[in-house]
């Protein structure tokens, strides 16, 4: 049955999943989102005892403001060059054993009508909710329990802790997976400190103890215990996937990184992706609210690195809009390093430059009679037409035919290169992605830890973060139905 509750409820789910656990292998999944839902069904189908640990009240609450609220559940054009890692072979191998076509069979077969845009797969009622209800009843037809308001502080392997630093008996331990070959004291008589189980035969002192030595290929000492604040809980496989740090709000505040870390696993350096720019000029707030079709440019020391056409949102602070989005992974980890960021905007991207000098030579008839304001009249947005004119030195109400021209190529000029500083991004409250993470070189072609067997990692905690278009969702149903199916192994 599909068990929502507090986490005070949490001790009789416990309870329940070690009475199974004499029967079927457990699973256990930290956080409820779009990866560990997925991630919970895929294990489930495999005849598994599942449990979800969410801290928020009720499972998959980012979701429900994907898309605008209509959730962009995935995207037709699939394409690896959609995303970054650091790791680009083992992303693409994984999006070909989950692609488009299997998210698409997956949602059909759970009852969600689909429906596509350019490209773009939405539920066909396009409301978040649906696709969340949805795998709500999925959930719960497959009997996967689901502890709310747990918030997991700790994971215990045998003797090792994954979490404060301390042991299941309350000692100091250490933060790996290997350890010091010796049982606690009191448990020499062949019973592992973890689960009570008796070691193999003559191995009661060596390496099959709760912190031995490395264990052979395919073997893990014991199940693994992972703690909340109040409660304990008991699996065989444990998967990580409570999100990276952006929309912290939803209940991805950081801490699967932290669990990540104290098992050993150096974290690539996370900033806020698809996320608002913040720019230094301190004019933009006479153009604050337009929008335009542009094309932006990024550059660092001299070279163009990246660009992105779409419609430009123009902010009191900065630059947002899709393409600002798209591009904001590259600027902030120039800005852990630097400053700020030069930008440059082209408003109109469909001139080449034989059509942009045509157009020039064609407006010069317009400057007998007219003002410099009238002039300039429907090229582009009227607030950023006064800007220009202002930024090259002419005055709105002044003669067109008898004004600089100089100063009047520089207002075209402002058209095409309109140049901006970034000198910083808006909080990961805003941002819709966290990038960096647990590397994928850290983890196998299942998403298993290579530090921790036993423990894998799915959804946003990884270093895989994709540009807007259901590219992050994608990877989320991706990485959640592999390292699901496989942990039910």
């Amino acid at each position: 049955f599909y068990k929502a509750g507090s986490a005070g409820s949490g001790m009789a789910v416990c309870r329940q999943g070690r009475m199974r656990g004499n029967m079927k292998k457990t699973v256990g999944i930290v956080g409820g989102g779009a990866a560990g839902m997925l991630a919970a069904i895929a294990a489930a189908r495999q005849g598994v005892s599942v449990t979800i640990l969410e801290g928020n009240d009720r499972v998959g609450k980012k979701i429900l403001s994907t898309g605008n609220g209509k959730c962009n559940l995935g995207n037709r054009k699939l394409d690896p060059e959609e995303y970054y890692t650091g790791q680009p072979r083992l992303l693409r191998e994984c999006l070909e054993r989950f692609g488009t076509e299997d998210t698409v069979s997956f949602f059909q077969g759970i009852g969600l009508l689909l429906k596509e845009k350019n490209g773009y797969l939405y539920p066909a009622c396009e409301q978040a909710s649906a696709v969340l209800d949805a795998l709500r009843y999925e959930l719960a037809s497959l009997e996967i329990e689901v502890v709310s308001g747990c918030k997991v502080k700790q994971i215990l392997t045998g003797d090792a802790v994954i979490g404060n630093g301390h042991n299941s008996s309350g000692q100091k331990g250490r933060q790996t997976v290997a350890g010091s070959g010796k049982l606690p004291s009191g448990q020499e008589n062949g019973k592992s400190m973890a689960q009570g189980m008796k070691l193999p035969s003559g191995k009661e002192h060596g390496k099959y103890a709760a912190q031995g030595v490395q264990l052979p290929p395919g073997q893990r000492n014991g199940r693994i215990t992972v703690r909340s604040e109040e409660r304990s809980f008991d699996f065989d496989s444990v998967i990580i996937a409570c999100g990276g740090k952006a929309a912290p709000k939803t209940g991805s505040d950081g801490s699967g990184f932290r669990l990540a870390e104290q098992i050993g696993h150096k974290l690539r350096p996370t900033v806020p992706a698809l996320v608002q720019l913040r720019c230094s000029e301190p004019y933009l707030k006479a153009v604050s609210g337009v929008r335009a079709d542009a094309m932006i440019r990024v550059w660092n020391a001299g070279e163009c690195i990246a660009c992105e056409r779409g419609e430009l949102q123009l902010t009191d602070y900065g630059i947002s809009g899709i393409p600002v989005f798209q591009l904001s992974r590259q600027v902030n980890y120039i800005l852990r390093k630097q400053k700020e960021v030069e930008v440059t905007v082209d408003f109109l991207p469909d001139y080449g430059q034989e059509e942009y000098e045509t157009l020039q030579a064609d407006r010069e008839i317009l400057r007998k009679g007219r003002t410099v304001e009238e002039f300039f009249t429907g090229m582009l947005h009227k607030k950023l037409m006064l800007q220009f004119i202002k930024m090259a030195g002419l005055r709105p109400g002044e003669s067109a035919e008898a004004a600089d021209p100089a100063a009047v190529r520089r207002v075209c000029e402002l058209c095409r290169e309109w140049r901006l500083h970034v000198n910083g991004h808006n909080s990961f409250d805003n941002a819709q992605v966290c990038a960096g993470g647990v590397p994928l070189e850290e983890v196998t072609e299942n998403l298993e830890s290579r530090k921790a067997p036993g423990i894998f990692f799915a959804g946003e905690i990884l270093d895989v973060d994709g540009k807007c278009g259901g590219y992050n969702l994608q990877w989320a149903w991706c990485s959640g139905y592999l390292a699901g199916k496989a942990a039910a192994r």
